[in-house]
């Protein structure tokens, strides 16, 4: 290469590295779609005489630990959650599974505590040398705003030095009034940011210097324009995004399915970056079958060395219910 070449390719990649490298695609709904690809058939999580709901994973070592929702069949899908449900602990050597049961994490305390008749909602975190449990509990002494007599979901959040526990619970929610479906978003200086909803799907946002508070709301309606549900909440390329479920079909124009929203600043100004959505209720399976679920929500990513890999979410198909990962290929990077 003669001298006045070279140094036009040096100048092209330090002004526009761009055409040199493939520049790291825009996350939004279409990024993720276009990347879910069949799943194994028994991949996940099922158990036999249980609905399952909620799916929260984090790696230790090289096992992955899936925190989950579960409730005894006997009534009609859902009936039961809110005095039944309790979190589980499944593990696997596959983010995609199957996972298998371990335990019984938190269950009814009893008592007068505040989350004495069921807890659900997991989102597992490992903040500084401290596994944090953020969920959702319900007593038998304050019910729900409405006057329909259900127990008052309430957030808090449960402490263990070891994945495996013990885990010690907060003795009180975070929020005394209603709040549900907790999703959190920590910073590197342990601050937290944390996404949830009321019971008549009002969608507020909180912060607090640290995970055991005090939580301070600070925004409270993050979409006025629609009825949103079921958030994760993760920050990548310095930008904050929300995965949640389109309840009514305001954002992508398909209820229920899967929305992502974006903000600068992880509080205000909460916009798509498109409109497509992000998931829909198809699951492709490596054996060539198809699922039409009757609902798929509770949407989770999992990120792994700064890529998003896997799309978990919570499946009915009108008589069973589960945990179903779905892969992502390629993986989408987010830093």
């Amino acid at each position: 290469m003669n001298s006045f070449l070279k140094s036009c390719f040096c100048a092209l990649a330090i002004f526009a590295p761009g055409r040199l490298a493939m520049a790291a695609e825009e996350i939004n709904g279409a990024a993720i779609a276009e990347r879910l690809q069949a799943t194994p058939a028994h991949s996940g999580l099922k158990m036999d005489g249980y609905f399952i709901w909620d799916s929260s994973v984090i790696k230790v070592g090289d096992t992955y630990h899936l925190f989950s929702s579960r409730w005894p069949k006997g009534h009609p899908f859902p009936d039961d959650y809110r005095r039944h449900s309790e979190i589980i602990r499944a593990t696997a050597k596959n983010p995609l599974g199957p996972y298998e049961f371990q335990e019984v994490v938190l269950s009814k305390r009893g008592g007068s505590q505040w989350d004495s008749v069921m807890s659900r909602n997991p989102a597992i975190r490992k903040i500084g040398d401290t596994y944090v449990l953020f969920y959702v509990g319900s007593d038998d002494h304050n019910l729900e705003p409405g006057g329909k007599g259900l127990p008052l979901r309430r957030i808090g959040y449960a402490t263990a030095k070891s994945v495996t526990g013990p885990w010690l619970q907060s003795d009180q929610p975070v929020f005394q009034g209603d709040s549900t479906g907790p999703a959190v978003c920590i910073e590197d200086d342990g601050s937290v940011k944390m996404v949830f909803r009321t019971a008549s799907l009002q969608v507020k946002l909180a912060t607090a210097p640290n995970f055991r508070g005090p939580y301070t709301v600070v925004n409270e309606n993050v979409w006025p324009a629609d009825r949103l549900e079921d958030f994760d909440f993760f920050k990548a390329r310095g930008q904050y995004y929300i995965i949640c479920e389109d309840n009514v079909g305001g954002v992508t124009g398909h209820e229920r399915w899967g929305a992502l929203l974006t903000s600068r600043d992880g509080v205000t100004n909460w916009a798509p970056m498109n409109r497509t959505a992000a998931y829909d209720h198809s699951i492709r399976f490596a054996d060539g079958t198809k699922l039409e679920s009757n609902r798929r929500e509770r949407p989770a990513v999992f990120i792994e060395n700064g890529e998003m890999t896997v799309l978990f979410t919570a499946v009915y198909d009108g008589q069973d219910s589960w945990c179903q990962p779905v892969p992502l290929s390629p993986p989408l990077r987010i830093n």
